[in-house]
């Protein structure tokens, strides 16, 4: 059999339209059965011919002939005719078909009833097998290595070529393809040769050109550096949908889509068009609202995500806060005042590296100095790059420079109290230590986080190490290192169970307590105040916690904000290792478990916020009976 010619006019339909379907034959295609009287036949048998009656004769056996690869039992398996069957011209006509489309055997086929007596025929089947399989030859692909489409087609060699398993195998090469984003590719075209050899031509899909419209404020050269498919690749449609996730997480951008144009002159060529919608990108912004270590608070910030069009943004902001919130004795009552400029450079000196530059200026009431009150004033810039040959992984490196001031915030309380504990007043000038620091902090984030607003499974874990260097003491330098992981685990369909776990610790020299690690509030052990467990060289600690819609209020459709908001069950436990001045003299208790609940809710263009009820389980320390803390921000999240 030529399947070329049994091919053409199928595959001339299927790749006009880029689609494989299979293919019907009617029953004028088909031969009708025949007598073939150079047969030889049994003694006393009779070939019926077409005149002859047939009423009340019986199947007493069917026998095929002209198979060699396939099987008499597989043709009987899609035959509806079997022995002891009434016989009938009408019924031998659709078997005949129903081998045909089978797909192994030409339409020269020939059904013969033999009559061997009054009540039974014997029903001899003549097939031609098509030209078996030899093997093939794959041409076009570079993207999709050989042997893996010669592993779907390999299970046809040997076999009958069959135009039904031929499209099935098509298909299943068309679906590889496509599973691995290169959903253009498509098999063009399928011929065979007189050895049984069938060549396979695909057509990948190339990229002629590139274009993008829409922008107007944003510069051309900030819309190209962030799409990172080429003309004269292969199209693939994931590699394309990073390339718009780049451009709309610039925000400049309220909507980015893509078109694709087949290229008229080409039958493996594509043009692709990046539509833009630019949105506003400045924002002033004016607010207030309430955590643990600011208090009450107000603030206002301006920001412009599309710096000049060229994709920078710039920020700065204000906030004013009353102070702690639920302090306790060892935290003065002063206001809380913060300032903040910053600047973002995405893609320095056209590199894949980012560039945060910022200044701040901070005055609060030490939540870590009891009785003390602390200004910070100072610089950072922070270089990041993500790592292509590393999946979800980046590295940053942060250089800074801070002066930090800390002094006496209630003199006469800090004499009595340390007094009170036995402590000498000369140790609060050890406790006062500041000074100008230049620091150097190497880090590492890995995220696979399926969502950056409720995430449900993936992993985040980081590590840092910091290394201060004292310019007014160098006595004060110090290095430390810190890092965390936490796992996101999905449950049931809305809700996850988020396991986590951090640590950290002084490595070298003679660390200020002002620069302790601390537990205790929102974003460490909930339950206690900010250091309320603790404070010291290092610490340790776990968390788990299920986060889950609130009860039906999220299938309210009319108030879809509903959805940013999250129920969240907790167990944090944690302990602290080098104790400070501070524990002794306030009696923390340098461990606890606590057990909790709260509210998620997410804010855009604000972020996360917690409000979470904690109860110690033990060591409760100052808190007895628990104790609200609120978290704004990503360090919310455990």
């Amino acid at each position: 059999m030529d399947i070329k010619r049994l091919l053409s006019t199928v595959f001339g339909v299927l790749f006009a339209s880029f689609m494989l379907a299979g293919t019907s034959f009617a029953v004028e295609d088909m031969p009708d059965y025949s007598i073939d009287s150079a047969l030889p036949v049994e003694q006393n048998a009779e070939i019926l011919d077409g005149s002859a009656s047939t009423d009340g004769l019986k199947i007493q056996k069917i026998e095929f002939s002209g198979n060699k690869l396939i099987q008499d039992s597989d043709i009987m398996k899609v035959m509806k005719m079997q022995s002891g069957d009434l016989y009938s011209r009408e019924m031998v006509q659709q078997n005949l078909k129903t081998i045909y489309n089978m797909g192994y055997f030409s339409n020269k086929m020939k059904a013969i009833p033999i009559k061997v007596d009054e009540k039974n025929v014997i029903l001899k089947i003549v097939l031609e097998e098509n030209v078996p399989i030899t093997g093939f030859t794959i041409e076009g692909n570079s993207v999709i290595p050989t042997g893996d489409i010669l592993e779907i087609l390999s299970k046809l060699e040997g076999q009958p070529q069959n135009i039904n398993t031929i499209n099935e195998a098509i298909n299943e090469i068309e679906t590889l393809y496509a599973e691995n984003g290169y959903i253009l590719a498509r098999v063009m075209d399928i011929y065979d040769d007189p050895d049984g050899m069938v060549n396979v031509e695909i057509a990948e899909g190339h990229i002629k050109s590139i274009d993008f419209v829409g922008n107007k404020k944003t510069k051309d050269f900030v819309v190209k550096r962030n799409i990172l498919s080429e003309p004269g690749t292969v199209y693939n449609e994931n590699l394309i949908k990073a390339d718009l996730m780049r451009l709309y997480a610039t925000q400049a951008f309220k909507d980015v889509n893509r078109t694709i144009v087949k290229d008229e002159t080409s039958r493996d060529d594509y043009d692709i068009t990046i539509q833009l919608e630019e949105q506003r990108t400045g924002q002033l912004t004016l607010g207030g609202g309430v955590d643990t270590a600011t208090g009450f608070f107000l603030n206002a910030g301006f920001s412009e995500n599309n710096f000049l069009g060229n994709g920078q943004r710039l920020a700065a902001s204000a906030l004013a806060g009353t102070g702690m919130m639920m302090a306790d004795s060892s935290v003065v009552n002063r206001a809380n005042i913060q300032a903040e400029i910053s600047f973002f450079e995405p893609r320095l000196a056209n590199t894949d590296i980012s560039m945060l530059s910022k200044v701040f200026f901070r005055d609060f009431a030490s939540y870590q100095i009891p009785l003390a009150i602390e200004t910070r004033v100072g610089g950072e810039l922070t270089f990041s790059k993500s790592f292509e040959n590393f999946k979800n992984l980046s590295g940053s490196v942060s250089l800074g420079l801070e002066n930090v001031k800390v002094r006496e915030g209630d003199e006469f309380k800090t004499f009595i109290t340390y007094f009170a504990n036995g402590v000498p007043i000369s140790e609060r000038s050890k406790q006062l230590r500041g000074g100008l620091f230049a620091t150097i902090s190497p880090s590492l984030i890995y995220d696979s986080r399926d969502s950056a607003t409720f995430a449900r499974k993936g992993t985040y874990a980081n590590i840092r190490f910091d290394q201060a260097i004292g310019l007014t003491r160098i006595q004060n330098s110090f290095g430390k290192l810190s890092g965390q992981i936490k796992q996101y685990i999905p449950v049931a369909k809305k809700s996850a169970f988020i396991v986590s776990a951090k640590a950290g610790g002084k490595v070298w020299g003679d660390m200020p307590e002002v620069y302790a690690f601390r537990l205790g509030g929102p974003y460490t052990v909930r339950g206690f105040n900010i250091s309320g467990v603790g404070t010291g060289s290092a610490y340790m600690m776990a968390s788990g916690e299920l986060q889950t819609p609130l009860l039906f209020l999220d299938r309210i459709k009319s108030a879809p904000f509903l959805n940013n908001v999250k129920a969240a069950f907790f167990v944090d436990a944690g302990k602290v290792f080098g104790a400070s001045i501070t524990d002794k003299i306030y009696d923390r208790p340098l461990s606890a478990i606590t057990v909790g609940a709260g509210l998620r809710v997410f804010v855009p263009g604000v972020g996360p916020l917690s409000i979470d009820y904690g109860i110690p389980v033990t060591n409760p320390g100052g808190s007895r009976r628990g104790l609200v803390t609120f978290g704004v921000g990503d360090a919310g999240y455990y």
